[in-house]
Formats: C-alpha cells, sequence, structure tokens
C-alpha cells in the first residue's frame, strides 16, 4: 500500500469517527462567513427612509406582533424608499434583511436613547428627523398614510406619475 492510499484512509477514518468536531468547523467557518456589516443612518440622509424597530429580542411579544403586521407589505416598504432596521438586544439585528454588526446597533439605541428592554417603532424621513415613535406595535397602513402626507413622497408620487 502506498503513502497516499494510507494518508487516505487515515483522513476518511478520522472524518467518519469526529462527526462533531468536523461539523463544529463546519458550522465555524459558515458563521465566520456572514458578514456583519455597519450600518450608518446618515448614510441613509436624503436617499432612504428609515423605520426602527427596537425589541429586546425576537421572542418580545410587541416585536412579534409587529413583523407581523409589517409581513405582507413589502412592496409599500419598496415604493417609499423605506428600509426596515431591526435593533435587537440579545438577537442579531438587521437592516432590509442583512445582519448588521453589534456596535451598529448599540449606536441606534443611544441616538434614540431606547433601552435594551423598551420596544419601540420609530420614522425616520429622509431628511434626518424622526417623523413618528410608537411604543405599541402599529399599522404598516398608518406608516404610509404618515409618509405619503410628507412633502418630499408627494413630489416623489408626482414624477412617478401618480397622484
Amino acid at each position: 500500500m502506498n503513502n497516499s492510499v494510507l494518508i487516505a484512509l487515515t483522513l476518511t477514518t478520522f472524518i467518519v469517527l469526529s462527526p462533531v468536531s468536523i461539523a463544529g468547523t463546519v458550522l465555524a467557518s459558515i458563521n465566520h462567513a456572514v458578514k456583519m456589516s455597519s450600518f450608518n443612518l446618515s448614510s441613509q440622509k436624503w436617499q432612504k427612509r428609515v423605520l426602527l424597530v427596537f425589541a429586546p429580542s425576537v421572542n418580545n411579544h410587541s416585536y412579534q406582533q409587529q413583523m407581523q403586521l409589517f409581513d405582507q407589505h413589502q412592496n409599500g416598504f419598496t415604493d417609499r424608499d423605506l428600509v426596515l432596521v431591526q435593533v435587537l438586544a440579545t438577537d442579531k439585528s438587521y437592516a432590509n434583511g442583512q445582519p448588521i454588526d453589534e456596535s451598529s446597533a448599540t449606536n441606534l439605541r443611544n441616538r434614540f436613547g431606547v433601552n435594551k428592554e423598551n420596544f419601540r417603532v420609530i420614522l425616520v424621513g429622509k431628511d434626518g428627523g424622526v417623523k413618528r415613535q410608537d411604543t405599541t406595535p402599529v399599522q404598516a397602513r398608518a406608516i404610509f398614510q404618515e409618509i405619503d402626507a410628507m412633502p418630499m413622497r408627494q413630489q416623489e408620487m408626482q414624477k412617478r406619475g401618480r397622484k
């Protein structure tokens, strides 16, 4: 038996006999591959409106209720240039479904003065100003009506041929 066959058999035996350590290594490399990006509110200014949803965790009842209320309205978010940012204290935070790093989430909490145990929904306009704050889940339609009443949104609708 030559050396390469012997090495191959040894490696195969090792892999078969140690699935936990191999699986752990594979999972670690997959988790490492998920790139966390930073989220900077000021980079959205004049480009996008931002809807921030702060909650302690994905298990928070208000958070779950809020996400259900938004679930069927993706087109409304897109049409209104609205970025959904989920800022969670004990779970991963996301901006439009992309994971954001913990320091970005902390910066957003500090900027808006939201404690880790609080639920809050904050709408930030394209000008960077806070347009609406809610401490309980809010209907997507109510947020859309608020946005649609804004002068900048009125101009956008006219440019897109809608009134």
